[in-house]
């Protein structure tokens, strides 16, 4: 598969260690520009592109930067994606760093935020995964020990696309629901963060509140 990768952080940098160990071939790009992502590169065999050119080709994109860039992300960036192409929204409002966006106090789910700034339905995933635990702890599919993600759409073929190229690279997946369920797993939901399995994932996913926790409001 064609991956596009915009944001080299901690977790865009280990999911293109991941994915390339995967054998799947990965364009990825940051705010610097490709010629600071010359280590990731030799380490990885990816493809280091600027934000414009990270969806050219592209059957699933993955967004990773912080809320507060998203806006500014390129107007055309889809222009040249791949027929069908999903895209992956990581993503989190944190305020003490994004600032206040009024809509996702007002209680619009994150990634529905998101969608609406690029123009483009999302699917949730790796938000509360730390990201050290990409590398570290992938476990072969049935090991009692696997670790299970959360994952929300509202395109089913879309979701089956990410559940599937979770499970390659080692973990198991929970269907989250839609969009509109999605705060079920942003910040400070039990959920977020959890190293737990499939049943664990599944029961923190019901005891969420839609009340935002404090620490995660502006």
């Amino acid at each position: 598969m064609k991956i596009g990768i915009i944001g080299a952080g901690n977790i865009g940098g280990n999911l293109t260690r991941r994915f390339a160990a995967a054998g799947h071939q990965v364009a990825v790009a940051n705010s610097r520009g490709p010629e600071s992502l010359a280590e990731l590169v030799a380490e990885t065999g990816a493809t280091a592109v600027t934000a414009a050119e990270a969806a050219r080709g592209a059957e699933l994109v993955v967004v990773t930067v912080p809320l507060k860039a998203v806006p500014g992300l390129p107007a055309d960036l889809f222009a040249e994606a791949a027929p069908g192409f999903v895209v992956v929204d990581t993503g989190n409002y944190y305020p003490q760093r994004d600032g206040r966006i009024d809509e996702i106090e007002d209680g619009l789910p994150e990634s529905r935020w998101t969608e609406q700034q690029i123009g483009h339905p999302v699917v949730k995933a790796f938000n509360g995964t730390y990201a050290q635990d990409l590398l570290e702890r992938p476990l072969p599919a049935g090991d009692p020990g696997r670790l299970a993600l959360p994952v929300a759409g509202d395109d089913e073929r879309a979701k089956q696309v990410v559940r599937e190229l979770i499970d390659e690279i080692g973990f198991d997946t929970v269907d989250a629901g839609s969009i509109a369920e999605s705060w079920r797993q942003q910040p400070g939901t039990p959920v977020y963060g959890l190293r737990s399995g499939t049943d664990d994932v599944v029961k923190a996913l019901a005891e969420a509140s839609p009340e935002r926790p404090a620490d995660f409001r502006f």
